[in-house]
């Protein structure tokens, strides 16, 4: 099993041995040790839905006081407001993603070369060198390690905040458009205007000295007030937008229909779709895709197989239909080819979030429609209900959160 759980098994043992230490989390939980024993390893299983919020939330509040794991459940929650936020913006997504094709075409030679210098390990601060190399080499970095670094690339290398995110999107396994974008334009001063997060070495000392004592060189850079904050452009369309109206369980069916697992959400036998009954599941990889338009690295590559194999299979388990896991050059293509080969009406999914795979969603439907089968999306009422909170910062969204987890059953 690799540090990250990515099947549903994994997981849920991971998940069972975490719990009963969540009152520990608040304690420890921002210092950077080997082997991370301070943190629940459960990033991408939740990013990917092998374990569903939800779950996690309704399980932790069985066994302890909400005063006792609320810092725990805040964390858990922080996935869902940043994801709430950026579907009420998808703009933001896209704007990064287009202001990375700039950068890698105009910037100077000099610039680029440095940024992939310090992605690669060879800044010479050696401490934050361990830290690029171990995101390299596990497709893992902790929070607080995420939060120093990007600091570094942003405000001591004076590199773009988006190639940055880039890099992290590129190789974390639990990437997630949401999180890693939002949190970037945190650190770089975007995402609260103004509020810059400033690497400092009394905190690494403080929090993350094994490495410091592992890798002491040229951490004089970091040295407290040597950081100094860089302006950052704002070039993102940062205005808000509604929710699209989209439904929390399948319409009854009136022809022949099938379920497309993707990526950001491989938990269909729980929830509003645990009762469907499709005649065909299938899910689908695009190796090209990952490679040509994202650059991913290898291992994240091969965790997204792993975690689309592991949805696919359960939900061939819990429908008792076939369920297949494709590679496709182009994705709408695959799904239009398959849903011609089983002769659907109708393409069930739970809505993709903003990001690569809700980017298809459009082509998608005017892929299908032109074929006559109607595309059904679905969004989970919880879900609905925590990104409809996401209108500002995330206290004002916590504050209402915390009231309604304490108030009202998790489903």
């Amino acid at each position: 099993m690799s540090f990250l759980p990515l099947t549903r098994i994994e997981a849920s043992g991971c998940w069972d041995a975490f719990l009963p230490t969540v009152g520990q989390y608040a304690a420890r939980r921002s210092f950077v040790e080997p082997c991370h024993p301070h943190v629940s390893r459960l990033s991408a299983a939740l990013r990917h839905r092998l374990l569903t919020e939800d779950q996690v939330i309704r399980d932790t509040l069985s066994r302890f006081r909400f005063a006792e794991a609320e810092k725990w459940l805040q964390e858990v929650c922080w996935r869902r407001y940043w994801k709430g936020w950026l579907e009420l913006r998808p703009q933001v997504w896209t704007n990064w993603r287009e202001r990375v094709q700039v950068l890698r075409e105009t910037l100077p030679p000099k610039i680029l070369e440095r940024a992939e210098a310090v992605a690669a390990g060879e800044s010479g601060v050696a401490c934050m060198d361990l830290f690029a190399r171990e995101l390299i080499e596990t497709g893992y970095l902790h929070n607080h390690a995420r939060m120093w670094w990007a600091s570094f690339w942003i405000h001591a290398e004076g590199l773009p905040w988006e190639l940055g995110a880039d890099f992290f999107f590129r190789h974390l396994l639990d990437a997630d458009p949401a999180s890693n974008t939002l949190s970037w334009r945190w650190v770089a001063g975007l995402q609260t205007r103004g509020k810059t997060y400033l690497v400092r070495l009394s905190n690494l000392e403080t929090y993350g000295r094994a490495t410091l004592l592992r890798a002491p060189g040229g951490s004089e850079r970091i040295a407290d007030g040597a950081v100094k904050p860089t302006f950052q452009k704002e070039w993102a369309d940062t205005t808000k937008h509604s929710l699209p109206a989209l439904p929390a369980s399948p319409p009854p069916s009136t022809g022949r229909a099938g379920l497309w697992l993707h990526a950001d959400d491989l938990a269909p036998e729980v929830g509003p779709l645990a009762g469907f009954t499709p005649q065909t599941v299938a899910a689908f990889t695009s190796d090209r895709t990952y490679r040509e338009r994202y650059r991913l690295g290898a291992k994240r590559i091969a965790a997204l197989h792993t975690v689309l194999g592991d949805g696919t299979a359960r939900a061939a388990a819990h429908y008792g239909c076939q369920a297949t896991l494709s590679d496709a050059d182009d994705t709408v293509s695959g799904i239009g080819a398959w849903a011609e080969s089983h002769q659907l009406s109708e393409v069930v999914a739970f809505a993709p979030m903003v990001g690569p795979i809700g980017d298809l969603v459009p082509r998608l439907s005017k892929h299908l429609g032109a074929r006559d089968i109607r595309l059904t999306l679905l969004r989970r009422s919880s879900d609905a209900h925590a990104f409809a909170l996401a209108n500002g910062g995330f206290f004002p969204f916590w504050e209402q959160m915390s009231r309604h987890l304490q108030t009202n059953s998790v489903p």
